[in-house]
């Protein structure tokens, strides 16, 4: 599956990603600081099992003061694996769809993941991923907002529910400079091939991470709901976070050939 080209000119550094972002990569997956009007800052999503203490040094030298809260585009592995641990230590609560919370609370896993699609060493390693469920109970506090609203602990940004990948998946837009917190709805890099991808890192527009995507028509519907938004600046959980006058030129192109480009071939019959 060949991605979307984007120009090695709309890359932005991690460090200072737009007003009040600031980004963390911890190997093939990103962490994101976002900070409020008030001073106070969030934690979009909490990485890898074992990376709490890269997290909480980052944290502690870029905003000097604990966050208002995490909040989650979804449950997978890569983006809550320090989250328990962080807010223990903060005492923050942990913000998420309440459709993830059974994910969340130790009920459900997820379905395994589907290491024939996508190809790449990342889906070939994902039956190795950690499989059971997190229980981030009592920390976890389940969204209220509807569509669109903001919510206290992200001020400003519009939340968007953009399930596909799990069923609780939510973004976040900013409208007044048209920034796109994107998660895992797409990627700008080939998450699949993570351990190529790393080493050069082109940026290119891709679908969600096949290996773990449930629901490829609720996918495509959430790419197609997201380029509608026409954003200017991208940040995604996984790739490098992209701005430019072509970046959403681009985004149309992924939704408008999201079958031929996302799509696993094995799904392609059922499109």
């Amino acid at each position: 599956m060949d991605g979307v080209a984007v120009s090695e000119n709309d890359v932005l550094p991690m460090d200072h990603i737009a007003t009040g972002i600031f980004g963390l990569r911890i190997a093939f997956v990103n962490v994101f600081g976002v900070v409020n009007p008030d001073g106070t800052w969030t934690l979009l999503d909490a990485g890898l099992p074992g990376s709490a203490a890269y997290i909480r040094s980052w944290a502690e030298k870029q905003f000097g003061t604990a966050p208002k809260a995490i909040v989650l585009t979804h449950g997978h592995f890569d983006h809550v694996g320090a989250s328990r641990t962080l807010a223990e230590h903060w005492q923050v609560p942990v913000v998420a769809h309440p459709l993830e919370e059974p994910y969340l609370s130790g009920k459900l896993a997820y379905p395994p993941p589907d290491p024939g699609v996508g190809g790449g060493m990342m889906a070939l390693l994902s039956p190795l991923y950690p499989k059971d469920p997190i229980d981030l109970r009592p920390h976890l506090r389940l969204l209220q907002a509807a569509e669109g609203s903001g919510i206290p602990e992200l001020e400003g940004w519009q939340v968007l529910h953009t399930p596909g990948h799990t069923p609780g998946h939510i973004s976040f837009y900013r409208q007044s400079d048209d920034t796109l917190l994107v998660g895992d709805a797409f990627c700008t890099t080939k998450p699949e091939a993570f351990f190529q991808a790393a080493l050069v890192q082109h940026p290119e527009l891709h679908g969600p991470p096949a290996y773990f995507t449930s629901d490829w028509n609720a996918a495509r519907a959430s790419v197609q709901k997201l380029a509608g938004l026409s954003p200017r600046i991208v940040v995604p959980g996984h790739g490098k976070p992209l701005s430019g006058a072509d970046v959403p030129v681009q985004l149309r192109k992924l939704a408008e050939r999201f079958d031929e480009v996302a799509l696993p071939e094995d799904h392609k019959a059922d499109a």
